[in-house]
């Protein structure tokens, strides 16, 4: 079908945003495809419409449970089949998806990464008929990107059982280190040697945001490599060194109104910050993984409607939120990378209007980015006591464990085992990137019911309790095969059946449980960590050192390049960040705090000879203190007073002590 009718047809929007076209094209020319776009930059379109003008099935990667649900939704508002496999399923509801999916007339799978080296899914994906391969956050699979995912590396297996399918690799931010892994994992063979790709850039006029769309004819192994610029014309970028963080963010609220996010690193200061806003009449609410579910999709709700002007959150924040009216994303903390900055600093002025990516710090912060990668690297030992320690708080046996699903409660792990937080959660992650465990802060496991006894009993039990009557056939009416295993139940659907409150019909579900009628496990949204490997010994435990150490040294480069961005007072922010990405077209934005800052203190020709005039005659007679001389040239600023002091010191025609005393030479 024609992929412009296909455009209008489902999704309503006339045109290709820029990229869109290009990228489409080549997918259904049989290229494999590199595209890096920016969250919000309509990534999702660049598979949905291909996969929609061809025959088959569209196998989508994807390791965020959120968004695979999200996805499915809005693809089936439009009227598109489509469905997600994600953990906490049972084996029987991934059989049916499996079978609905390749027996209906389904054109979106979307699955995790760990789901595909399965013997289900190794079943059922010669009758899937897939015709294009999306992988979503491709940074995952390279061992330079800033989020390594192991499971992400098993993407590479499932080519060679789809020699001829299509693949789509998309991420947001990528240095072009990770590009060329990206390639080199997902294609099987090696890229040239020292191969970095370049782009060239074609001029377009503004839209969007976006100056510049990029064109390439570059490849590497075969693949086409598209990429926006990282020029974002209408977004100010802006570093504040502070004594006050509240103070300053306070300052940049009251000057810039508008919807805001605020970044955090811990759960704790996003409430205290939040309160804070609150005390000073700024709507607020704070946001962290550690909520439920419920909660998380209420202060979501209500800041996307603009009921709060402000959210205060750690980085769990924003993944699939387009809000286009963001005016302010201020970094209460620094980031470890400028990944990371430049994806959540990005979600500010989406609709094009002028925006603010504020970043704040002190002198701290600078020390805790020198000492991160340490922090975020344990020792080998310091990884097998962790490993010794989860161990004993699951109660996992030796030689068995895997498979195994357990709630993990990391505070009350941290509290029983007197663990510093830092070294557990990266221990977690080096075993995670082991492959021994998966732990994930948003896992979704369904409330599931199934009967427990024989239906002579539930008839007795329901003729000397007819007022659990209601429920237990609306149990029996609603869920085919409740008699015969435990299935995923709705409460709020029972609720909805029964005319009752959701949270009396969860009640009554416990105290059918406590009957002996059924077995009851109410919904889980809670951290979950995933066992991969049977127990064995701690100190049996092996790290690859060799790879650990290279992931190690690369965080380092990171949190270099994010100090070095941080300290820089005279590049353009927009250049740096360019730079970073493999983007060295980036021109001068023109509204970051540099470059402002570089327009203040540029003088001409006739201000420099008078400003030059002007401090050689006040010094003829009396060597002056600096700040005396400052206070002299009343109406000039400093920074240009400062620049004529400097080449005249430099130019050997005066003298400037230790202690800023100045005098002619």
């Amino acid at each position: 079908m024609n992929i412009h009718h296909l455009l209008k047809q489902y999704w309503g929007f006339g045109n290709f945003r820029p990229l869109q076209e290009e990228i489409i094209n080549s997918i259904l020319s049989g290229k494999d495809v590199l595209a890096l776009m920016p969250t919000g930059g309509g990534k999702s379109l660049c598979y949905q419409v291909p996969a929609m003008a061809l025959p088959g099935l569209c196998l989508v990667i994807s390791p965020l449970i959120a968004l695979m649900k999200d996805q499915v939704e809005g693809l089936r508002r439009k009227n598109i089949t489509a469905f997600a496999i994600y953990s906490g399923m049972s084996r029987k509801e991934v059989i049916n998806t499996f079978k609905t999916a390749s027996e209906s007339n389904c054109k979106f799978l979307y699955v995790s990464p760990e789901r595909l080296e399965t013997s289900l899914f190794k079943e059922y994906l010669p009758g899937l008929g897939i015709n294009l391969i999306a992988v979503d956050e491709a940074h995952c699979i390279s061992q330079w990107g800033y989020d390594f995912r192991p499971s992400y590396l098993r993407i590479a297996n499932l080519r060679e059982e789809l020699p001829d399918v299509p693949v789509l690799a998309l991420t947001a931010s990528a240095t072009p280190e990770v590009q060329k892994d990206i390639c080199d994992k997902l294609s099987g063979s090696g890229p040239p040697p020292n191969y970095v790709p370049s782009l060239r850039f074609a001029r377009e006029p503004r839209k969007e945001g976006l100056t510049k769309t990029p064109t390439t004819e570059e490849s590497i192994n075969d693949w086409k490599i598209f990429r926006q610029s990282f020029e974002r014309p209408n977004l100010s970028y802006s570093v504040f060194k502070v004594d006050s963080k509240i103070n300053k963010l306070l300052e940049v609220l009251q000057k810039v109104p508008g919807s805001s996010i605020v970044y955090c690193k811990s759960r704790k200061r996003t409430k205290e910050i939040s309160e804070l806003l609150q005390l000073q009449k700024i709507s607020s609410d704070f946001y962290h993984a550690g909520l439920i579910q419920e909660e998380r999709n209420r202060k979501q709700e209500e800041w996307i409607s603009n009921k709060k002007r402000v959210i205060v959150c750690t980085n769990a924040f924003g993944m699939g939120i387009d809000k286009p009216d963001v005016r302010n994303v201020v970094h209460a903390d620094v980031p470890d990378s400028l990944e990371n900055y430049y994806q959540e600093a990005g979600r500010a002025g989406r609709d094009g209007k002028t925006s603010f990516a504020v970043l704040l710090y002190d002198e701290r912060d600078i020390a805790d980015l020198e000492n991160m990668t340490n922090l975020h690297y344990p020792s080998q030992p310091d990884i097998r006591n962790i490993y010794q320690a989860v161990a004993n708080y699951l109660q996992i046996p030796s030689g068995g464990g895997e498979g195994q699903y357990h709630g993990f409660d990391i505070s009350d792990f941290l509290r029983k085992f007197k663990l510093n937080s830092h070294t557990a959660l990266y221990s977690l992650k080096a075993l995670e990137q082991e492959g021994w465990l998966a732990f994930n802060e948003q896992v979704f496991l369904p409330s599931k019911a199934g009967f427990t006894t024989n239906k002579d009993h539930l008839y007795s039990f329901e003729k000397d309790h007819p007022e659990w009557e209601p429920l237990i056939k609306t149990l029996l009416r609603a869920y085919e095969g409740i008699f015969d295993q435990p299935v995923p139940v709705s409460e709020k659907m029972i609720a909805g059946l029964m005319k009752k409150d959701a949270e009396e019909v969860k009640k009554q579900l416990t105290q059918l449980q406590l009957a002996g009628l059924i077995s009851y496990e109410p919904q889980k949204d809670t951290p979950q960590l995933l066992i991969l490997r049977n127990r064995i010994k701690a100190e049996d435990l092996v790290i690859d050192m060799v790879a650990y150490d290279q992931r190690k040294e690369q965080f380092r480069k990171r949190t270099k390049k994010m100090t070095g961005y941080i300290k820089e007072d005279t590049t353009c922010r927009s250049r740096i960040i360019g730079s970073y990405f493999g983007d060295d077209n980036v021109k001068d934005c023109g509204i970051c705090d540099n470059c402002l800052r570089q327009k203040a203190t540029s003088l001409s020709k006739e201000e420099f000879e008078t400003l030059h005039h002007r401090i050689i005659n006040i010094i003829k007679y009396e060597s002056l203190h600096t700040k005396d001389l400052l206070l002299k040239l009343n109406g000039i600023k400093k920074e240009k007073a400062w620049k004529v002091l400097e080449f005249l010191q430099a130019e050997n025609m005066i003298e400037m002590d230790d202690t800023g005393m100045v005098k002619l030479k």
